[in-house]
């Protein structure tokens, strides 16, 4: 690769970090997401049309629905049977579509965010018993793109027993910004799902990160919406029973989804940094 093509490369990566991250992140997220629930024909219409100038969106598998905003573009529903769950129960399915970044076994209780930068079980889970329990485990990051189907659906038939929430920051979880500041996922806002699945009690946990433009994440088992103001209570225990491929709920934009499990779990064929995966595709097996 030439020196200039290098330069041109190093040049865009800065851009793009400034643009998105040495900015007032919390206040340009709660003003994007005011103004993607603006109810307005001709703004929903400008708005969905510059955002596909930037994106490839595809809304052809979108089920027939009124988009009466932007927000609603982007958390839309997929038509019946666009995303087959792979029946096998030695299987945990993708939660998400999704690209593939760092994955594979944690060492001790690190973890690669990305080459050269590490963070810690601690610090992302903040509970001890979590960190025991998948030290030495495997994990997957998943990064929902902003084109990206949006909604998230349970791994396996389970059963999500708590929900943490984490006020934090909004730095993009974009490649970029992943290579440049540390601990990122600890930083930002997040929320700790936790469930136990109904084929012999493991327990996988779901970590869904928030991003700059996404600071909301509903899930359908809770009657909360967690969002940058979010008041509490912080640790929420619950009994929701989910089938394999159900619905758990959505992020507001595209973010990042972080896979936890325990030892005696491994990583499917293909699954490795920069490959795409579906919902419902393989993603970890049981030994």
């Amino acid at each position: 690769m030439s020196l200039p093509l290098l330069g041109r490369i190093f040049l865009q990566e800065d851009l793009n970090f400034l643009l998105t991250n040495r900015i007032p992140r919390q206040l340009v997220t709660r003003f994007a997401g005011w103004f993607a629930k603006i109810e307005n024909p001709v703004v929903r219409t400008l708005s969905i049309g510059a955002w596909r100038l930037f994106t490839h969106v595809d809304l052809s598998e979108a089920a027939p629905a009124e988009l009466r905003s932007l927000h609603d573009c982007f958390i839309r529903e997929l038509k019946e049977g666009a995303r087959p769950v792979d029946p096998d129960p030695a299987l945990l399915t993708s939660p998400c579509d999704a690209i593939v970044g760092a994955c594979g076994a944690i060492e001790g209780d690190q973890l690669i965010q990305a080459k050269g930068l590490t963070y810690t079980l601690p610090d992302l889970l903040g509970d001890p018993e979590l960190v025991d329990l998948y030290r030495d485990g495997t994990y997957v990051t998943l990064r929902l793109t902003s084109s990206m189907y949006h909604r998230f659906h349970a791994p396996h038939d389970c059963r999500v027993e708590q929900v943490t929430y984490v006020s934090g920051d909004t730095w993009n979880t974009n490649p970029i910004a992943v290579r440049r500041v540390e601990r990122l996922f600890c930083r930002n806002e997040r929320a700790i799902v936790r469930t136990r699945l109904d084929a012999d009690g493991a327990l996988v946990t779901l970590v869904p990160v928030a991003s700059i433009l996404v600071a909301s994440i509903r899930f359908h088992c809770l009657d909360v919406l967690f969002h940058l103001r979010y008041p509490g209570p912080h640790v929420i225990t619950c009994d929701a029973p989910f089938r394999k491929g159900e619905e758990m709920g959505w992020f507001e934009l595209g973010s990042t989804i972080l896979v936890f499990a325990p030892k005696g779990f491994a990583l499917c064929e293909g699954i490795q940094p920069g490959s795409v995966i579906r919902m419902g595709r393989p993603l970890l097996r049981s030994s």
